[in-house]
């Protein structure tokens, strides 16, 4: 084993003994994971000086996070699930395109790669809710004629009776400018749930869940069900570093970062005609952020308590 190799194998040992301080098996889980490929992709590219330091700073976070910095188990928790880094997008990848919807035609008439962008119920449900969008959310009218484009692209205006059809290119470059900067504010579901009230009824028809939602994700999996519980029951959140009372409010915060969309079926019962659709929502013990209007739940006599002894880590 050469130095190079030498100094790979001291930053995985260091970055494993960082790792099993980790709360809860998830994240045990994940950044061992993270530790594996980081290490084989440094000595596959000769012990790059680059990926070696990337190491060191991960390292060095995961430490900030168990040493009870509560920014650094932010990140890692945004890192954990999907909120930033690589499954960010991997989570969103599914929901930039709608296999189920007609191509729209082109803007350039004969020019395929003039096509516009297509939004589909789920991304347009994730855009026009305020609780899945990092900065204000959008109104259909802005998926259909993107604020950015002047009044001269819309042919009926009194601009481009004046002054000119505008420059077809133009448009199809601006349409995807601002399908690209919009979706990248978006936080990504883990999931696509199913209202359980309709689930069973619409089995078999046109809009049956079969049809209408996708997999993606964590679909399948229990890590949407496990995180709740993590807020809720005190017994699951008693990590061996942290007080159980600052782990909780963690993975609240990190709940309200993470929206939750529900596919709910056509409803024709009872002569009530309902559309069907996607809706956005947070769970209910979230903690939101500033910019998503809602205050946060009511402290109680023990938060108070534990906030009075802890000043500093809130």
């Amino acid at each position: 084993m050469n130095h190079g190799q030498q100094a790979i194998a001291s930053v995985y040992r260091s970055y494993i003994r960082e790792i099993r301080r980790l709360p809860h098996a998830y994240l045990r889980r994940v950044f061992r994971l993270k530790a594996e490929d980081g290490c084989r992709a440094a000595l596959l590219t000769k012990c790059d000086d680059r990926r070696v330091g990337k190491l060191k700073r991960t390292i060095q976070q995961v430490r900030a996070a168990n040493n009870g910095s509560h920014q650094a188990f932010n990140r890692i928790l945004d890192l954990a699930y999907g909120r930033v880094g690589r499954l960010r997008w991997e989570l969103m990848e599914p929901l930039l395109s709608d296999p189920n919807t007609p191509l729209p035609p082109p803007i350039i008439p004969g020019k395929e790669s003039s096509r516009p962008p297509v939004y589909s119920q789920e991304l347009t449900a994730l855009l026009t809710s305020g609780l899945s969008r990092r900065k204000r959310p959008l109104v259909p009218d802005d998926l259909s004629f993107p604020p950015i484009l002047p009044e001269r692209a819309d042919p009926n205006s009194s601009d481009a009776r004046i002054l000119g059809p505008f420059s077809k290119r133009r448009e199809v470059n601006a349409r995807w400018k601002y399908f690209g900067q919009e979706w990248k504010k978006v936080l990504p579901p883990l999931q696509i749930s199913v209202s359980p009230s309709r689930e069973v009824r619409d089995e078999g028809s046109d809009l049956g869940t079969s049809t209408a939602v996708r997999k993606i994700g964590f679909d399948g999996t229990t890590v949407l069900e496990e995180l709740i519980q993590l807020t809720t029951k005190s017994e699951n959140t008693s990590g061996a570093f942290h007080p159980r009372r600052w782990l909780r409010r963690r993975y609240q915060e990190l709940l309200g970062r993470l929206p939750i969309l529900t596919f709910i079926s056509a409803c024709e019962d009872m002569k009530i005609k309902k559309p069907g659709g996607f809706s956005v929502s947070l769970a209910s013990n979230a903690l939101k952020t500033r910019n998503q209007g809602r205050a946060s739940p009511c402290a109680t006599d023990d938060d108070v308590a534990w906030n009075q002894k802890h000043p500093v880590s809130r």
